[in-house]
Parts: C-alpha cells; structure tokens; sequence
C-alpha cells in the first residue's frame, strides 16, 4: 500500500495506519522486545541450542501465525478497544479482552523496570563507557548488583522510561508513534548484525560458541523443553496479550492480514535467533555462566565488550538495541490497556493515560524494591505433585502472566473463533469479503486442535505436573 494521510475508517471511528509498512513496523515492534534478546538466549542455550531454535520455529508457524491472524481479525471486525471487539461479536464474551489488558498491566509491573536498566546501562556506556562496568578483579557483577539492588536509582530510570513513552502516547499510537518505529525497526536489525559479526571476528573460539547455540542437542530434549519453548513464543511474538487485536482495530480492509501476519512472526523469530546470535558465541568464547539466566545480558555482555577493541562502541550498538527493543514494545503494551480505559471506561484519552501510568508505576516501585529491599520478600505458587514453591515478586508475576494469564487467553480466542464468531464470519474478515485467500483446513486443525493441547502443556509445566 502506498503512503497516504491518515484517515477515518468507513465508520468513523478509528484512525488507519498510514501505511502499510507502518503497521508491520509497529506490530513487529510490539512483539520484538526484552523477550527476544534479553531472555531468549538463555533459554535456548539451556534447552539444547538448536533443538530449542526448532520448537521455536514449529511453535511459531503452528500457533503464533494463527493466533497473530486470529487476534488482527478480531481487532480489526471490532474496531475499538480490546473489550468491545470482543463483546460486539457476543456481550458475554468481553471478559478475554479484560483478561489479556489485566496481564499486560501485570507484565508491565517488570517489564518497565527491566526496560529501565537498558536505559541505564545505554547511559553509561555512552557517558563513561566500557570500563565503568568493570569493578576490582574485572568483575561485572559488582555494577549489576549494586545498581538492580538500589532503593531508588532503577526507579528513577523506571520512570524516566515510563514517562517517555507515556507523553509520546499522549498523541495518539497511529501518528508520531508509526513514524517513529519506523525508522526503530529496521535500526535494530542493523545493530544486533552488526554487533553479532563484531564478536565473530573479534574472540577468538566465538564460532565454537556459535557452533554450541545453531547444532542441535536432543539429549536432554523433554516436554519441558517444549513447553518453554512454546511459552517462549508466547511471550516473545505477543499472543494472548491483546497486542495484534489493539493494532487491528487501526488495520484498514484492504490490507491481507496473513501475509503481514507471517511477516510479523517473521520479524520476530529472526530478532531472537539474531539476539542468541550475538549473546551465546561471546559468552561462552569467555567461558562465562551462559546460564545467568535474565541476568545475562547485563553480567555477561557488559564483561565481554570491555575485553574487545572497541567495546565501547559495541557495546552502545547493543544497549541501544536493546532499548529500541523496549521502546518500540512499550508503545503498544501501554496501548492495550490505555484503550480500554479510555474507550470502554470512558476516561477519555488523557485520563486514560495518567491512570495507567500510575497503576504501572506502582507496580514498577514494587517489583523494583523486590530486586533490592524487598528481595526476601517472597509469594507461594503451587506446584501440585510437591506442594508450594516461594518465588520473588518478579518470579511470580513471569508465572502468573507468561505461564497463566496468556496460555488462558489463547485457549479462549480459540473457542471464541471456533464456537462463537464461527469460521464463516471469521474467515470472512480474514480474507477481506474474498479479496485474499481463505482460511485453509490446517488452520482450522492448529485452532481447534493444536494450540489448546500445546497450552495444556503449558499449564502442566507451570504448575509442576511436567519436570
């Protein structure tokens, strides 16, 4: 679709994007975030290197392709917030777009304060560079701990991230943010490539390390493994969120929702394989902890760019990347929730705004201090062959919306489409009153069939049925 002004739908009720790379940029935006470079890695690297990067590629065609289609379809029929896209096919059926706005505030409580250490350590490296990381012994976790256990200074880069993102809200998602993810997009690709072929070249043994994340290990391959791997696309691409049914609400009829939908995915999946790209060869060339888990990014790469000619600069590239990642995330998760108070709670847009910006910011403060002052603080999860298991206040919040809320809501956009809204309606919108392709028959199975026995996996991981 050629550029164009933005304008008011036949309704006249919302705005459309600009264009249709714009739409795909802020979409792929919304789903490449923290999820794709700071716990990807990790998670691949400890679930067999590419044994994982398959069940993530599998579970990406099999279900988030469907499920990024169905929730586009679903925003886009509707045309208005998360809520009351659902309750105009059925009013009994609202409560799954209450659902996905509750667990996107929840993911905010620590995805913000997350974002606000990218923000700092891009800062530090700009400022003081590379070796202001490095305490006594060369040790990077001297920095980390005493800046994530800090009474006040993450939140103070919390809120300085939040109150970014929040004022350019303020406008409206489908102008001066379109234009600006934009140009994030492609600058990220950009800088993860380039910090990846850096390192290639630059340490010795990074192709071992490079070698160790690509061939696959199925030794120690378990339906756990699996189940972190779907629970990884999840998280990652963005479905059950209400992400793709808020973005859809502004996706003109003429647009073909499966091919952006594939390119979406696509934009995704490639982040995230690029991320493990760039983080797994450099820390294991240095025979640092690969298995740091979310703390690898900030421990492990900050040590690796300090030992490299021209680490500073690298390590600008990668921390800028990194915060692109989460700005150009944020936009649309502050969005879903924004909506649906501005539209369904009649809050109008700038009440809808600071509202949500408060409710985030306590959360923030909460799970902030849980890093810090708090850290003893711990919540009960139930894990039911053994009983209880105590996790911190980031921990649980990973539990309840990344294993819970959102597993929950795929299961429920699944009925929904199937029982509710019926293929007929459905594929009706999907193939623009017949312009595009219909809805095939192996869809039809990964929605019915598929999806809701890979969540059911999901459940029995999370609640210690799969060990």
């Amino acid at each position: 679709m050629s550029e164009k002004e933005i304008t008011q739908d036949a309704q006249g009720e919302t705005k459309q994007w600009g264009s249709r790379f714009g739409y795909i940029m802020v979409a792929a935006g919304a789903a490449v975030g923290l999820g794709n470079i700071w716990k990807f890695p990790y998670l691949a690297y400890q679930s067999g290197g590419g044994a994982f990067i398959l069940s993530f590629i599998l579970i990406a065609i099999v279900l988030a392709w469907p499920m990024v289609k169905v929730e586009t379809c679903i925003g886009r029929q509707g045309r208005a917030d998360m809520v009351s896209s659902f309750e105009k096919v059925n009013p009994k059926w609202g409560f799954v777009g209450w659902i996905a706005a509750v667990c996107t505030l929840c993911i905010n409580f620590f995805y913000v304060v997350v974002g606000g250490w990218v923000l700092k350590y891009a800062f530090q490296y700009i400022v003081f560079g590379e070796q202001s990381f490095v305490g006594e012994g060369g040790d990077t976790v001297a920095f980390y701990e005493s800046f994530t256990q800090s009474p006040l200074e993450p939140i103070v880069w919390t809120f300085i991230l939040l109150a970014g993102v929040m004022f350019l809200l303020l406008f409206g998602i489908t102008d001066k943010v379109e234009k600006l993810v934009k140009v994030i997009m492609p600058a990220l690709f950009i800088f993860l490539i380039i910090c990846g072929v850096w390192i290639l070249f630059a340490i010795p043994g990074a192709l071992d390390g490079l070698a160790t994340y690509l061939i696959p290990d199925f030794s120690n391959y378990t339906f756990k493994t699996f189940a972190s791997a779907a629970t990884q696309v999840l998280f990652s691409v963005g479905i059950g969120w209400g992400i793709f049914t808020t973005l859809g609400a502004n996706v003109p009829k003429e647009n073909n929702v499966s091919s952006d939908s594939a390119l979406v995915v696509t934009c995704d999946a490639l982040v995230a394989i690029i991320a493990g790209f760039v983080v797994i060869p450099a820390a294991t060339a240095f025979g640092t902890d690969v298995e740091a888990g979310p703390r690898l990014v900030f421990e492990v790469m900050t040590g690796v760019f300090a030992n490299l000619p021209g680490g500073r600069i690298l390590g600008i590239f990668f921390f800028v990347a990194l915060l692109f990642a989460v700005i150009s995330s944020l936009f649309t998760f502050f969005e879903i929730p924004i909506r649906v108070f501005e539209e369904k709670l009649k809050m109008g847009r700038k009440k809808g705004v600071l509202v949500v910006a408060l409710i985030i910011f306590v959360g923030n403060i909460v799970v902030s201090l849980g890093f810090g002052p708090l850290m003893s603080v711990t919540l009960p999860w139930p894990l039911f062959p053994v009983g209880f298991e105590q996790y911190d206040f980031y921990g649980w919040l990973d539990c309840f919306t990344a294993y819970l809320l959102l597993p929950a809501g795929v299961v429920l956009e699944c009925c929904f489409v199937a029982k509710i809204w019926g293929w007929t309606r459905y594929n009706k919108e999907l193939s623009s009153d017949g312009q595009y392709k219909s809805i095939s028959a192996f869809e039809k199975v990964c929605i019915m069939v598929i999806n809701p026995i890979l969540m059911i996996i999901v459940f029995l991981n999370v609640f210690g049925f799969i060990q």
